[in-house]
């Protein structure tokens, strides 16, 4: 709020967080010997109100690593330009704790091969992701990088 009121004080315009999706997102390892480093950026695009998430590149592991645990067309493919997230949609809800919400689609799991529904929540410079299969799920917190 204070933002808000500085910046309509200063310049004439309210200045709103940025709660787009879109941009360049920083994943962080919450599993194994890696927990708590950071592990990858993603990028999330969208085309025609469907968003996707692609790797863009790895923190931990050498750039040219390949996805040994995919099954199918992606099996042993690279993972720098793999897209990992895909089919979201905007649900047009606000979760005044987590932000704007998209479901709809899908996220892989590089590290195991495994393909999860999916929703995600964007506030600022917060996007909290959930995979999950009927109640069982697994949440993270990616960080946009600027």
């Amino acid at each position: 709020m204070t933002i808000l009121i500085v910046s309509v004080v200063l310049f004439g315009v309210p200045v709103k967080a940025d709660n787009s999706a879109l941009g360049l997102w920083k994943t962080i390892a919450d599993e194994g010997k890696d927990k708590g480093k950071a592990k990858s950026y993603l990028e999330i695009i969208e085309k025609n109100g469907i968003y996707f998430a692609k790797i863009t590149k790895l923190l931990i592991k050498p750039q040219d690593t390949l996805c040994d645990k995919c099954v199918g067309a992606l099996k042993d493919k690279p993972l720098i330009g793999m897209a990992i997230m895909y089919n979201m949609k905007k649900t047009g809800k606000i979760d005044s704790t987590f932000g704007e919400e998209f479901a709809g689609g899908s996220i892989m799991d590089p590290d195991n091969g495994k393909t999860y529904k999916c929703k995600f929540w964007v506030k600022g410079d917060v996007m909290v992701v959930r995979g999950y299969l009927a109640f069982f799920y697994r949440t993270q917190r990616w960080y946009r990088v600027k």
